[in-house]
Order: C-alpha cells, then sequence, then structure tokens
C-alpha cells in the first residue's frame, strides 16, 4: 500500500478522519476501491464505513445504467 501526504491548509477547518473519509468515500464511488479497501484506508469495518456514506453525500447503490439493467436482469 502506498502513503501519501498531504499539506492541507489550516483554514480547511476537517479533522483528519473527515479528510480520510472524504478520500475513501470518492474512491469507493468512482469503484476505484471496493468498499472492503476504502474502509481500510479509513481504519474501520465494511460494516461502519457503509454506515457512514451517506453522511459523505456517497450512495451504496450504483448510478451506472450498465449495472441497472444488469440488476433488472437478475431480479
Amino acid at each position: 500500500m502506498r502513503t501519501l501526504q498531504l499539506n492541507i491548509p489550516d483554514s480547511v477547518d476537517l479533522k483528519d478522519h473527515d479528510l480520510s473519509m472524504i478520500i475513501a468515500s470518492k474512491l469507493y464511488q468512482d469503484a476505484k476501491l471496493s468498499a472492503g479497501q476504502a474502509a481500510k484506508i479509513v481504519g474501520l469495518s465494511k460494516r461502519a464505513f457503509i454506515e457512514m456514506l451517506g453522511k459523505y453525500g456517497v450512495s451504496i447503490f450504483s448510478t451506472s445504467e450498465t449495472d441497472l439493467h444488469s440488476d433488472i436482469n437478475n431480479a
């Protein structure tokens, strides 16, 4: 796993956990990480990560049209 150091201005009034959650949830939303991988970045269980996604404006449900058609066919 890579380590990345970010220099965040003091004017950004967010805790480190929130910044980690924002980055992990965005990578999850963009399908760059699985829920388990994103949860590991934040130091949460997969379940806890999924439960917190709504707070960061991320849905656990895919908005892809392809996924929607796949779900309909599987139903």
